[in-house]
């Protein structure tokens, strides 16, 4: 049933995303990803601070907007939520290198699938 709750939210999550992107902006800077991302970090951010003090929080309805909403959403708001925590948590090596690694692995990333896409394309 669990799974049912994160599709729903997930859905939820990538149509919000969907209609942000479509607010006719004219810049080159990805004002419309980085807005997204950060009311998706607001978003988590909040999720978790309510959880945290209500322990009558379903675990279904964390799923919903944590896993579902959130990460369909964005999931840059998972990606800053483990790096907060590990930083509040004075893991200052392990948050800069989680952050300095995902930032540079997935630009990466981005590159060795378009070279890829080039080769089997």
């Amino acid at each position: 049933m669990s799974i049912v709750f994160v599709a729903l939210g997930g859905a939820l999550g990538a149509g919000a995303r969907y209609t942000i992107s479509l607010i006719p902006v004219k810049t080159q800077f990805p004002i419309l990803t980085l807005a997204t991302n950060i009311l998706g970090a607001i978003l988590i951010g909040f999720v978790v601070g309510i959880t945290d003090k209500k322990s009558d929080v379903s675990p279904n309805t964390v799923l919903f907007w944590k896993t579902g909403v959130c990460g369909g959403f964005t999931t840059f708001s998972t990606f800053s939520l483990e790096a907060y925590e590990l930083l509040e948590n004075k893991a200052y090596a392990i948050g800069g290198a989680y952050v300095a690694l995902s930032v540079c692995c997935c630009i990466f990333g981005i590159l060795l699938g378009k070279k890829l896409a080039t080769i089997i394309g």
